[in-house]
């Protein structure tokens, strides 16, 4: 495992102590989740990004044209 020291301003280290205390974990575990999540936020964009710029819309629109034109089922229909 890596070690670093952090830097926090007083009212964010305040905040997230007080939420670690409220999930019952260390802080050690609230900021690695937290951190985590961050990462994983970001990499979750890129990948999206990086998938958009390879979609094809025209060959999107020939898929949907080929597509039967009838409703959903019962159980996709959404509510009004």
């Amino acid at each position: 495992m890596a070690n670093d020291a952090l830097r926090l301003p007083e009212s964010l280290f305040a905040y997230a102590r007080q939420v670690a205390e409220e999930e019952q974990v260390s802080m050690n575990q609230f900021l690695v989740t937290a951190i985590a999540e961050k990462v994983s936020a970001l990499k979750t964009e890129t990948y999206f990004r990086e998938r958009q710029a390879r979609g094809d819309l025209a060959a999107f629109d020939v898929w949907l044209a080929a597509s039967p034109d009838v409703p959903p089922e019962a159980r996709d229909r959404m509510e009004d």
